[in-house]
């Protein structure tokens, strides 16, 4: 329905309407088409435009892998409608050595502890995070400015199999986000741009399903609360076993934005988790609760460097923390007494900076990444992850403001509870362009 409705505007734009051409002269600003006819396009034309572009600016999100202004506007006369239809091509290309990571991002956690002939190099080329977006605006005399965004990618299923895969589907309207997009724990403006899709692995990209209300002061703080879906990760043993969650994710945080045009800003995020689970001995279901604080900011020193942080510690979080994603340990069982759990205490913390050696041209970036996890009462065995590092250097340079070159170094090393320990260093460089 969705394509179906595009196609209808645009057709109609190309039959009836005006193309305004508006442009800065860095071929930054959106085309805007109008569909109207007579008098009543002449009258609206104009106004209609401006207030086009002005509605994608304002509600447009800037910081880590967020999609850039829209270059093509279809809009109604009088602005109640507008739709933005855009894209990102992106041609990511890697070289592994001294060790390779065992996945398509630079991933810490999946580096091998034992070097072979198979996991010594490795080159790969990816297109797989080329996107597609789609975002209306539509000015309600109930609901004020409602936006709706979704995207997609091409990471769905298996490495390069470019299976396409959802990534954000919401509706905004005062101040409330529902629907799914980035975990409300995120701040998106504290980590830097890195070719590699995984970022720093304190940092915590990852969508979620979410009822979100956020609200901003002008005197510069802001705060947010949202219930988010909860996906637990766990090792369970013989004596329990998983079961659906009955009980949302609770996250909040307050924010406060300083300096130059209040472009620095630091902010204070806590996560609750009550995670369920059956106990198989006692034949009942109980639960463990899961928690986390987090740090982080954007300092904007002056207009050549930025400084970006985040810090994280909690229990029970592993859907929080990049490196931990997707592993066993929100909890587990103690060796000593199969009967009983424990909520793993884990932590995590990045720091970078960038030079703007001309400004939103070209830059350069660095920053170093780490994340723990804690054995608790010695209930992890040897070969369980017990550090991971992540370093990176990259410049990226706009040949033009939707054409984007940039090279990258990555090193991460893993280690074990035994203290076995490997690394793995990886060179990337990209191409993208927006539209």
């Amino acid at each position: 329905m969705l394509i179906v409705a595009i196609a209808a505007i645009s057709a109609n734009a190309s039959a009836q309407s005006h193309h305004h051409h508006d442009r800065m002269r860095d071929d930054d600003s959106p085309s805007v088409y109008t569909s109207a006819s007579g008098d009543d396009h002449k009258h609206h034309d104009g106004k209609s435009h401006k207030l086009a572009v002005r509605d994608y600016k304002e509600t447009h999100r800037t910081g880590f892998q967020q999609t850039p202004t829209p270059q093509f506007i279809f809009s109604t006369p009088d602005n109640r409608f507008s739709l933005a239809v855009g894209g990102i091509v992106t041609l990511r290309t890697s070289y592994d050595f001294g060790g390779a990571v065992d996945n398509i991002d630079f991933v810490p956690y999946d580096i091998p502890l034992k070097d072979s002939y198979a996991s010594k190099q490795r080159i790969m080329m990816d297109a797989s995070t080329s996107r597609i977006y789609l975002k209306a605006v539509v000015n309600t005399s109930m609901l004020g400015r409602v936006v709706v965004y979704t995207d997609m990618d091409f990471r769905g299923g298996e490495e390069f199999s470019y299976t396409p895969r959802l990534r954000s589907a919401y509706m905004q309207f005062k101040g409330f986000t529902i629907g799914r997009d980035v975990t409300t724990f995120c701040d998106l403006n504290a980590a830097p741009q890195t070719i590699d899709f995984q970022g720093p692995n304190a940092y915590n990209f990852n969508f979620n399903e979410m009822i979100r209300y956020e609200y901003n002061a002008r005197s510069g703080f802001s705060i947010g609360v949202a219930a988010e879906r909860p996906v637990v990760n766990a090792t369970y043993g013989e004596n329990f076993s998983a079961i659906m969650q009955r009980v949302p994710d609770g996250i909040a945080y307050v924010q406060y934005k300083f300096g130059r045009e209040r472009t620095s800003h630091l902010r204070l995020s806590g996560v609750i988790r009550d995670m369920y689970l059956h106990n198989n001995l006692e034949g009942e279901n109980t639960t463990q609760v899961g928690w986390g604080v987090q740090l982080s900011g954007h300092l904007s020193i002056t207009r050549w460097v930025d400084i970006y942080m985040n810090g994280v510690y909690g229990e029970g979080i592993t859907p929080y923390i990049q490196d931990l994603t997707g592993s066993p340990y929100d909890f587990i069982y103690k060796p000593n007494n199969r009967s009983e759990l424990e909520t793993l205490p884990m932590w995590g913390w990045q720091a970078a900076a960038q030079v703007n050696i001309i400004p939103k041209r070209l830059w350069v970036a660095a920053g170093y990444s780490e994340v723990g996890l804690e054995s608790g009462d010695g209930v992890l065995s040897d070969s369980q992850y017990k550090r991971g590092q992540y370093l990176f250097a990259n410049a990226f340079y706009n040949l033009t403001p939707r054409l984007t070159f940039a090279v990258e170094y990555l090193y991460g090393a893993r280690k074990n509870m035994s203290e076995d320990k490997n690394s793995a260093n990886r060179v990337n460089i990209m191409a993208q362009y927006h539209f």
